[in-house]
C-alpha cells in the first residue's frame, strides 16, 4: 500500500487530507518445465530370443542354432533408437546332422580356430549404430558386429514391433565369414578346392523378444 497527502485551504486554514492506494501489483510470470522423455530399455530374454545360421559349401549346407545370452533395445515412443545383443559362441550347434558323430564332429571344426575360435573368443557382439525407419516397423538398421575380436560394419533391414510392455526385433543378416578372419576353404583364398570350396556368406536370422524394464 502507498500513502499519499495533500493540502488545502479553507477559510484561512491549512487542512492536511492523507490517504492511502493499493501499490501496483507486478505481473506474476507463468512458468513452464518441460519434461524430457526417457527412451524405455527393453531388456532382451535370452529364453526366448533365438538365433538360426545358415552356412551353403558346394555340395550343400548346414544349420543350426547359437544362444543369446544378453542384450537390450531402446525405443523411444516405440521407435527403434538403439539396441544390442551378445552371443555365446561356445553354444554353437548343428541341427541338420542327425548321426551323433558326424554332427559332434562338425561341431567340434566349427567350435575351433578354423572358424569361430570358441575358447579364445566366447562370445560375438553386435551394437546398433543407426536405425532408420522406413515405415511402420520396418527399419534399415546399422551397426557394429564383433567376432573373433573383429569389428566390422554390417547394415540390414528388421522389423521392430511393440505390444504388452514386449518387444520383438525380427532380422536376417548377410556375414562374409572372411572379414572375421574365417578363410577355411574360401575359394577367394584357396585355389584348386573344387567341390570342398565353402561360400563366404553365412546368414543369421534374429529374433530378439525383450521385455520393458
Amino acid at each position: 500500500m502507498q500513502r499519499l497527502a495533500t493540502l488545502f485551504f479553507m477559510g484561512g486554514a491549512t487542512v492536511l487530507l492523507s490517504f492511502t492506494v493499493p501499490a501496483t501489483e507486478k505481473p506474476v510470470k507463468a512458468t513452464t518445465h518441460a519434461t524430457a522423455r526417457a527412451a524405455v530399455i527393453y531388456q532382451v530374454d535370452s529364453q526366448q530370443s533365438k538365433l538360426s545360421w545358415l552356412a551353403k559349401k558346394v555340395t550343400g549346407s548346414h544349420n543350426g542354432h547359437i544362444g543369446i545370452s544378453a542384450g537390450q533395445l531402446e525405443l523411444d515412443n516405440n521407435v527403434l533408437k538403439g539396441g544390442s545383443f551378445t552371443i555365446d559362441t561356445r553354444s554353437l550347434t548343428v541341427t541338420d546332422i542327425t548321426n551323433e558323430a558326424s554332427n559332434a564332429r562338425l561341431t567340434g571344426h566349427l567350435k575351433s580356430d578354423d572358424f569361430f575360435s570358441v575358447e579364445k573368443h566366447p562370445t560375438a557382439q553386435f551394437v546398433i549404430t543407426s536405425a532408420a525407419g522406413k515405415g511402420g516397423a520396418n527399419y534399415d538398421v546399422t551397426g557394429k558386429l564383433t567376432i573373433k575380436g573383429i569389428t566390422n560394419s554390417i547394415s540390414f533391414p528388421a522389423e521392430v514391433t511393440v505390444a504388452g510392455g514386449k518387444a520383438t526385433a525380427k532380422a536376417s543378416i548377410k556375414v562374409d565369414r572372411t572379414k572375421f578372419d574365417i578363410k577355411y576353404r574360401s575359394s577367394n583364398f584357396f585355389e584348386n578346392l573344387g567341390d570342398k570350396a565353402i561360400y563366404d556368406d553365412f546368414t543369421i536370422d534374429v529374433v530378439l523378444v525383450a521385455n520393458a524394464k
